[in-house]
């Protein structure tokens, strides 16, 4: 308690404190995104191009000047993932940002590419 009788909303340590649902609006899913922990993403303008952003956005823009993942995005922000998935995909309709989902490696080459090399040793 301070002494004015009312709690002190944040330590000297830790800074303000500001719950996750606050940052997000009360969003706490990134919907259709399909933003996984190694998608890759990279602004496509700097945060000082774009004014009146909050805080949270402008140091995801400049985290994103090179490609980066979101797993190293969430940690250099230092917010939970869930969170920064959210602000990404705002940023991702506002166009500030692009992303690129790594293609799903599969163990087997598809049954089209064994046929291929098959008739191709034959015609050898």
């Amino acid at each position: 308690m301070t002494a004015r009788g009312r709690e002190s909303w944040y330590e000297d340590e830790a800074g303000p404190l500001v719950r996750s649902y606050a940052v997000t609006g009360g969003r706490t899913r990134s919907d259709t995104r399909g933003l996984d922990l190694i998608t890759l993403v990279v602004a496509l303008r700097a945060a000082s191009e774009t004014p009146g952003l909050e805080p949270e956005y402008s140091r995801i823009l400049s985290l994103c000047q090179r490609p980066v993942s979101v797993a190293e995005v969430a940690a250099r922000v230092d917010l939970p993932l869930p969170v920064v998935k959210v602000l990404l995909s705002d940023l991702i309709e506002r166009n500030l940002v692009l992303f690129r989902t790594a293609t799903p490696v599969t163990d087997a080459p598809s049954p089209h590419v064994l046929q291929a090399v098959l008739d191709g040793i034959r015609k050898l």
